[in-house]
């Protein structure tokens, strides 16, 4: 009988134990955390053993397939506009809070750019290209058009502008040469990733609005995964996530 009771005993460890490690997250997140994401998810199932698995895309595609059915279990969006509309929709469950304030930069890899110039250098004539995500899906988009235009160099760069899908697909125009210039996000071209290439100045934080990121937990990810989702999203704002985004050059709340 003894010995029963410890084979039983072992055999329900090891179903806990193959179910905890069976045990995933699908988090969307918005582009521009793509790489401080990759420390943030590995030090998450370090700590919990819970495996995570991004999804990355621009805030506005993110909201439309939540709402057509994707099973995501967390948002980190790229504002607070996204995620507070899903809340309003009962599509997620807590209402969103900021987790990180991001930074926009404009970057290029092109060696006779003179950036002391500020962002008045993209009128120049060798800038004929400036890649800049799409403003009605990406917030950093919508942040760097309302620059150019605080700043009046709209109507001499209208013509320049090429819209990407999102902040990763401007890094991607960049790095191809297809464009002289881009503006994204801060903690994209200081990566470890892309440290050291090309070189980029900050865009005046006075010529747009903060860009406050809001996470939320979804309705998908309450019903089917709602311990390890509300474990995310706790660690999210804990001191060992805090120090990945601000070592992303994020601003903390």
């Amino acid at each position: 009988m003894k010995l029963i009771r410890v084979i039983l005993f072992s055999l329900l460890l090891l179903a806990q134990q193959t179910v905890s490690a069976a045990e995933s997250l699908t988090v969307a997140v918005a582009a521009n955390v793509k790489f401080a994401f990759d420390d943030l998810a590995a030090a998450f199932t370090a700590d919990t053993g819970i495996e995570v698995k991004p999804v990355y895309s621009s805030s506005g595609k993110i909201v439309s397939q939540v709402r057509e059915g994707a099973p995501y279990d967390v948002f980190l969006s790229a504002d607070m506009e996204y995620p507070q509309k899903l809340y309003k929709d009962g599509q997620a469950v807590t209402v969103p809070r900021v987790y990180a304030y991001g930074k926009l930069v404009l970057w290029t890899l092109k060696d006779g750019l003179d950036l002391s110039k500020g962002l008045a250098v993209l009128a120049d004539a060798e800038v004929r290209k400036i890649a800049v995500a799409n403003p009605r899906v990406a917030p950093y988009g919508a942040e760097a058009l309302k620059a150019v235009d605080r700043l009046g160099i709209r109507p001499a760069i209208e013509a320049k502008l090429v819209y990407a899908e999102n902040i990763a697909q401007v890094v991607q125009y960049v790095d191809s040469g297809n464009v002289e210039a881009g503006f994204t996000a801060k903690s994209l071209v200081t990566a470890p990733e892309q440290a050291g290439r090309g070189k980029w100045i900050d865009v005046p934080p006075e010529a747009y609005d903060p860009i406050a990121q809001g996470a939320v937990i979804l309705r998908y990810g309450q019903v089917n995964h709602g311990d390890a989702a509300r474990k995310f999203y706790g660690f999210l704002y804990s001191p060992k996530a805090r120090a990945v985004l601000e070592k992303f050059h994020y601003g903390l709340p």
